[in-house]
């Protein structure tokens, strides 16, 4: 029995455990958006972004204080630059958790993969088989899929989830080349006392003070949103983003079923049909990947 080198057992691992921080980090994004649609009826997506900033801080804060070495970062500029790009996808994903159907909603996010490969390719170098480009495009046919229903015209909620793809995708890039010199904590931390100061500035032209029911549910989503950041820049920082994103797709499901449970949102059957393209296609690309790793 052929035994591949330790490092090569070591890169293995690490993508397994990635994939698993990924998966973990899609259901609380799922959950994220139930919580957004509770609240968007009557606090603005910018107050709401700001609150889940302020409440993600709070979390953390007694720990970085108390490892205030970690805040020694070689990207300044571009934490800054993270954190606004970070806030502007919010804005645009909160919009578009309140205006349409939460199934479709995360079926256009779906896109963000395929701007992530792109990048992977143009910035990064990264290499793909031709087993994983058609798997990678089979994904975005299941999107099409499920989006079907939207028809045509796409709607300024749809639009507002494809622009949020395209950032969140741009920022998971960022975080590839920042996590080669700043650790996770590093990240995230720096993210997290940015992002409050930055987000006040917006929220305080929406204005309106939440309630205590409010104040709860923002609460749990900033503890979410906080710990959601931190799976995610670690998974990035152990495997390759091409391989990880898409993982993402199992939100699909989970958000439809919440969905249903929540706010009695029936997926379609376009939506379930999309949804098996796009899981099987995330089987392969992910299959894929391991086997060129373990070569």
């Amino acid at each position: 029995m052929s035994v591949g080198s330790p490092g090569a057992n070591v890169r293995n691992v690490n993508a397994m455990v990635a994939a698993a921080l990924m998966l973990a980090a899609a259901v609380l994004t799922a959950l994220d958006a139930v919580l957004v649609r509770l609240l968007a009826d009557e606090v603005h997506p910018f107050v709401i972004v700001f609150f889940r900033s302020v409440f993600g801080l709070m979390v953390v804060l007694p720990w970085i204080l108390a490892r205030r070495q970690q805040m020694v970062s070689h990207y300044r500029l571009m934490h800054f630059l993270r954190a606004a790009m970070k806030i502007a996808a919010l804005v645009c994903f909160f919009f578009a958790f309140a205006l349409a159907p939460l199934a479709d909603v995360t079926a256009i996010m779906f896109t963000a993969p395929i701007f992530l490969t792109l990048g992977g390719w143009m910035i990064f170098g990264e290499t793909y088989s031709a087993g994983r480009l058609i798997a990678v495009l089979a994904g975005f046919v299941g999107v099409i899929i499920v989006i079907r229903p939207a028809g045509g015209d796409m709607s300024w909620a749809l639009s507002y989830a494809l622009i949020g793809s395209a950032l969140t995708a741009a920022i998971q890039l960022m975080l590839k080349k920042m996590a080669k010199h700043d650790s996770t904590q590093t990240l995230v931390s720096w993210n997290l006392v940015l992002m409050a100061p930055l987000a006040f500035i917006p929220a305080l032209y929406f204005w309106a003070t939440p309630t205590l029911p409010q104040l709860g549910l923002l609460a749990v989503q900033g503890i979410v949103g906080a710990l959601n950041m931190s799976l995610v820049t670690r998974a990035l920082s152990m495997a390759d983003a091409s391989l990880l994103a898409p993982i993402d797709f199992v939100r699909l499901p989970i958000v439809a079923v919440l969905a249903f449970l929540f706010f009695g949102e029936l997926a379609s059957i376009e939506t379930w049909i999309g949804a098996s393209v796009i899981f099987l296609s995330t089987l392969i690309v992910a299959g894929g990947a391991s086997w060129k790793r373990s070569k």
